[in-house]
């Protein structure tokens, strides 16, 4: 199985603190990889220079071969890879069908047109609400979207990062401001994007449970450097990081079924 996502000596500082420190790792391609570490460890860090967010201070970013180090955001969208963030991020007074539609245009190059046809959107709208049946918010699909729960707008936009055919979905803290009733509901959207098997997912996440369930592998980032990378179970038997977890430095939050 040949890896769609490899870092080299990926290496930020911001003044004399490297928040990422020669970090290389390689995920595979449909493969389920979280990050987990303490509250400064930078995993958000991390995100932003895998998204394109920040460019490192040095080392490289590879995306199926590719060097993509220097490739903007928009670039590496268009290359399939989509980032959700802790906050939710999806158009506030449009509906839940036209968050989707768009990025279906966008996704086909297609400019939005104010005055355009109904005729002419059917067919995006029918590639929409696809979509949002994966994401169980079909029956949603005319409401506005600021209208939406918490967890409504999470899988809300999770649809969009789908449509624009993300190969892969980097989502950073996707339960994060959840009530303990939404959290089950997008872990059976993610549950259900993984067994599709079609897209890589590299998620950050507090939720030891959820992460243990869910990953293929887990890398763990303590202080900006890979303390650990390895299947769910190594992890939990590796030594260095139950100290480095069990002797305090970690932020530890409720796990919430």
């Amino acid at each position: 199985m040949s890896s769609i996502i490899e870092t080299k000596d990926l290496t930020v500082s911001f003044g004399g603190h490297r928040a990422v420190d020669a970090v290389s790792i390689s995920v595979k391609k449909n493969q389920f990889k979280s990050i987990i570490g303490p509250n400064g460890a930078g995993k958000t860090t991390f995100f932003n220079l895998l998204s394109g967010q920040l460019a490192p201070t040095k080392g490289s970013i590879y995306f199926k071969g590719t060097d993509i180090t220097k490739a903007s955001t928009t670039e590496r969208t268009r290359r399939g890879i989509g980032r959700s963030f802790q906050i939710t991020n999806v158009f506030p007074n449009l509906t839940v069908l036209e968050n989707v539609r768009l990025a279906v245009q966008s996704q086909a190059g297609v400019r939005f047109q104010m005055l355009a046809h109904f005729k002419s959107l059917k067919g995006f709208e029918d590639k929409a609400m696809e979509w949002l049946k994966l994401v169980f918010l079909d029956k949603k699909w005319d409401t506005l979207a600021k209208n939406l729960a918490h967890g409504e707008k999470r899988k809300l936009e999770i649809a969009m990062l789908l449509a624009l055919n993300t190969e892969v979905l980097l989502l950073d803290e996707p339960t994060a401001g959840m009530s303990l009733e939404e959290v089950p509901a997008i872990l059976e959207v993610i549950r259900k994007i993984k067994e599709q098997g079609d897209r890589t997912i590299i998620l950050i996440e507090h939720k030891m449970d959820m992460i243990l369930d869910l990953s293929d592998s887990v890398m763990v980032l303590f202080n900006g450097r890979l303390l650990a990378d390895g299947t769910p179970e190594e992890i939990m038997k590796n030594e260095t990081v139950q100290s480095a977890y069990l002797g305090g430095l970690y932020d530890e939050r409720p796990i919430e079924a």
